[in-house]
């Protein structure tokens, strides 16, 4: 199967939110699904959104296959020039575990660091980030903060994509700028 990864195009603005919630649902639930759909949408609309950093992978048949999306982020008003945050990310369900989310990301973090970004921000599970370099962010004085509900200080990771950036970019990740997240 060919898989080709792409910057967002109108024709699958639509296509991507529902494979993003028949992903959520399956792996989580519909609540969470739509919560996920409706931070696409609204990052969407917000000046931190960067469409050729939300991104898709099509199969053969010009599927959508797999989905993750970059956009500025800030601590404390600072870094959004050169601080990116992932989410979400989505495979579709019968295809996870084939490194198509690694592929989206990588893809990302090459593009991220063309277009100048020197870091990125990740909420999850530390075992699907660990293997793409990310680290804890509190070990570089990156902090959750009151918005962020995380079930672990492990679960804020950063990655570092210009060397010495993180020596820094310092602060306490909020979500407060998401009415989605609230």
């Amino acid at each position: 199967m060919k898989r080709i990864i792409k910057s967002m195009e109108d024709k699958y603005l639509n296509t991507s939110l529902d494979m993003v919630r028949r992903t959520f649902t399956d792996y989580e639930n519909a609540q969470e699904a739509e919560l996920v759909v409706n931070l696409i949408k609204e990052i969407r609309s917000m000046d931190t959104y960067i469409p050729d950093l939300e991104l898709i992978m099509v199969n053969d048949e010009d599927e959508v296959i797999g989905y993750a999306m970059f956009s500025r982020f800030h601590l404390g008003g600072k870094y959004s020039e050169e601080l990116l945050v992932l989410t979400p990310v989505a495979v579709k369900i019968e295809l996870q575990r084939q490194h198509i989310s690694k592929e989206i990301i990588e893809y990302g973090f090459e593009k991220a660091k063309q277009m100048g970004f020197s870091a990125v921000i990740v909420e999850g599970n530390p075992q699907n980030y660990r293997s793409r370099g990310f680290q804890t962010s509190a070990d570089f004085g990156i902090t959750a903060g009151k918005s962020v509900g995380l079930p672990a200080p492990e679960c804020l990771m950063v990655k570092e994509l210009a060397a010495g950036s993180l020596d820094r970019i310092q602060g306490v990740v909020e979500y407060t700028d998401y009415k989605s997240l609230r």
